[in-house]
């Protein structure tokens, strides 16, 4: 294949920061610009590094720097040795963040931020709980600054994007999820400490339940009083050890009250985890499902090999039959789950593409991952060798199994101006590299895709790319 020279800031070759060869399909201005649902994304994980050493010093909290560039190479790492290092990010962010005015602003600046790489919808996630401090800020005045925040970016950008205000391209907008924890102890923060003196007759399991049920309640009655846009019940937390079934009565809760449910599962537990989450819970979304294929993960000894494969199997095809999306986070799950190698090509996602299986891109934590929305489709297309076809229909994904705070019939309308924004930067994007050719090629030969991609990918291109040939 001939590739011919781009403009200037739409590099088609090269390698992305993961070390993949640049899919010449795809220019950087085209990936930045196609409109992005992130349906995956931790606030606590997405504090802007400056934001929380300025917190920090505001609220008298210690930080093992206060200079950005030390905290990026001491705590905020390129690279973790493992999970726990992984999340000790998140000790120093959750304490920043308890008072109102830490939560508005920090949400603020993470909606500025997705906006700002071309993210139209997402969905925010977080506990609550890690935030409150009983007597002083109750898990109902974390939602509501966090949606001041969030609201106060939203209108601002509708306002000022000339596109939206045309009518040209889908307006930008937002939902919140609220995190039950796994597991939790009076080490987690104020409120967690006076559950647990509260509680401290029951069992373990019993309290895990009961938190979450505390959460979804207050969660229900924000969103019914007050019109935040409280969009689903998430469970996030160590999976191993703590079975989905504790927090049964809050997911069935959610599930009465119209609530959506997405869950943490199958990231550091095996498939049976993703099966937990989707009878136990009534799970829409799974929030990594990485092991969904894993036969090897499966802990029941009563089960031959033949039949862990009939499992993973059986699983894949409900998700792919229900339309349960996968909200895959690549950078995420490199830094936390060393079997990858820093090599996305080993990570399950092709499969899940190959077997059609409903899968969206996503961020996780925007910080501690060193990522957003246009990384994580760069790193995707670039490493799968993403076709044309492919990439648009991961991205369309992404807003149909969204949980957007609005009736389905407008969220139908909000996702058909998607599509129809999508197709009017392909053909922009063509027409730019058509000009380019003209102007003056240059030839530069670039990798061919796989093979069983080749004659798809020709055809696609041929038909709407003219710059390219086979």
């Amino acid at each position: 294949m001939i590739v011919t020279k781009d403009p200037p800031d739409m590099t088609l070759h090269g390698k992305n920061d993961n070390g993949a060869a640049r899919n010449p399909l795809f220019t950087h201005q085209f990936l930045r610009r196609i409109p992005k649902a992130d349906l995956h994304c931790h606030l606590d994980g997405s504090v802007r590094v400056q934001t929380l050493i300025e917190l920090s010093r505001e609220q008298g909290l210690e930080l093992p720097s206060f200079d950005e560039e030390e905290l990026r190479k001491t705590v905020f790492k390129s690279h973790y040795n493992n999970l726990e290092e992984y999340l000790q990010c998140f000790a120093y962010t959750t304490a920043a963040l308890r008072t109102p005015e830490a939560l508005d602003r920090v949400a603020y600046e993470l909606a500025v931020d997705q906006f700002d790489v071309g993210v139209r919808y997402f969905e925010v996630r977080f506990a609550p709980q890690l935030n409150a401090i009983p007597g002083k800020l109750s898990v109902e005045q974390v939602l509501e600054a966090v949606n001041n925040g969030l609201c106060r970016a939203t209108k601002e950008r509708n306002k000022s994007d000339v596109e939206v205000a045309t009518g040209v391209a889908p307006g930008y907008a937002y939902g919140i999820v609220v995190c039950a924890m796994r597991h939790f102890s009076q080490h987690f923060g104020p409120y967690y400490e006076a559950f647990w003196e509260v509680h401290k007759h029951e069992e373990p399991s019993r309290i895990y339940g009961l938190a979450s049920m505390a959460l979804v309640s207050a969660a229900y009655d924000v969103k019914t009083e007050k019109g935040i846009p409280v969009v689903a019940l998430d469970l996030a937390g160590a999976e191993d050890g703590f079975p989905a079934k504790y927090h049964s009565d809050a997911f069935d809760f959610a599930h009465r009250k119209f609530l959506h449910k997405t869950v943490h599962a199958g990231e550091g537990y095996g498939p049976e985890s993703i099966y937990q989450a989707i009878t136990d819970l009534h799970a829409e979304r799974i929030g990594h499902g990485y092991h969904v294929f894993h036969s090897s993960e499966i802990r029941k000894t009563d089960m031959s090999p033949h039949q862990k494969k009939e499992y993973c199997d059986n699983l894949a095809q409900y998700l792919g039959n229900m339309r349960i999306c996968l909200e895959v986070c690549l950078s995420s799950n490199l830094q936390t789950i060393p079997s990858l190698k820093n090599d996305v090509r080993r990570h399950p996602i092709r499969q899940m593409i190959d077997q059609k299986l409903a899968v969206s891109l996503c961020t996780d934590n925007c910080t501690v991952s060193h990522t957003d929305m246009f990384k994580e489709v760069r790193l995707a297309v670039d490493a799968l060798e993403l076709s044309p076809q492919e990439l648009k229909d991961i991205i369309i994904t992404g807003f149909k199994r969204s949980f957007m705070p609005c009736k389905y019939i407008d969220k139908r309308h909000y996702n058909h101006k998607v599509i129809s924004y999508y197709e009017r930067l392909e053909a922009e994007f063509s027409a730019q590299l058509r000009k380019s050719e003209q102007d003056g090629p240059v030839c530069t030969m670039v990798r061919k895709p796989r093979m069983i991609q080749k004659q798809k990918l020709v055809d696609f291109v041929s038909a709407r790319y003219a710059n390219i040939s086979g």
